[in-house]
C-alpha cells in the first residue's frame, strides 16, 4: 500500500448501552503508525479528559476500515456488558474478584510533587486512594494478582 496517500477513514459517532441501561457514545479516530493503523475509539465525558472508555485496535493501513471498526465495536459491546463496580451504602466497590480499568494520572499539576494516580473502571475515574479502599475488601487474603498491558498487547482487556 502506498502510505504516502493514505486517507484516514471518517466514522460517525456511535451509541452503545452498557449493561446497566445507560447510553455511552462513542468517537473514532485512526492514525496511521508507521505501517499499522491505529482505529482508537473514546467516550468524552465532562471536562474530565482521562474519564470515560477508550478502545483500541490495530490493523494493516491497506485493510479494509469497516471491518476494523466492526472489531472494535465488538470489543466495546464486549466491555460495556460486564461491570466490574457496583455501588452499595458505602460507595463504589469491586463487583467480583477481578477489576479492569485503566491507570491514568489526576490531571492537577502538584507544586513540588508528583501526579497522582487514578483508575478509570467502567468509564467512571477512580482517585488511587478510593480505589486502594476498595481493594481493602480482599484483605482477609493477603494477596492480589496484577497484570499491565499495553493497547498492543493480546490481553482483551476492558476500560
Amino acid at each position: 500500500m502506498d502510505l504516502l496517500n493514505f486517507e484516514h477513514p471518517s466514522f460517525t459517532p456511535l451509541r452503545l448501552r452498557d449493561a446497566h441501561g445507560d447510553d455511552h457514545k462513542f468517537h473514532f479516530r485512526s492514525l496511521l503508525l508507521g505501517d499499522r493503523l491505529s482505529l482508537q475509539a473514546f467516550e468524552l465525558v465532562g471536562d474530565d479528559d482521562s474519564a470515560g472508555y477508550r478502545f483500541q485496535r490495530f490493523g494493516d493501513p491497506g485493510s479494509e476500515p469497516f471491518a476494523l471498526l466492526g472489531q472494535l465495536v465488538q470489543k466495546i459491546k464486549r466491555a460495556l456488558a460486564t461491570t466490574h463496580l457496583v455501588a452499595d451504602a458505602g460507595g463504589l466497590q469491586v463487583a467480583e474478584r477481578m477489576v479492569r480499568g485503566r491507570i491514568e494520572w489526576d490531571g492537577v499539576e502538584h507544586t513540588g510533587q508528583p501526579c497522582e494516580p487514578c483508575v478509570i473502571i467502567d468509564g467512571r475515574r477512580v482517585e488511587w486512594s478510593d480505589f486502594g479502599a476498595m481493594l481493602l475488601a480482599f484483605s482477609r487474603d493477603g494477596s492480589f494478582g496484577l497484570c499491565c498491558s499495553t493497547p498492543a498487547t493480546k490481553l482483551d482487556s476492558v476500560t
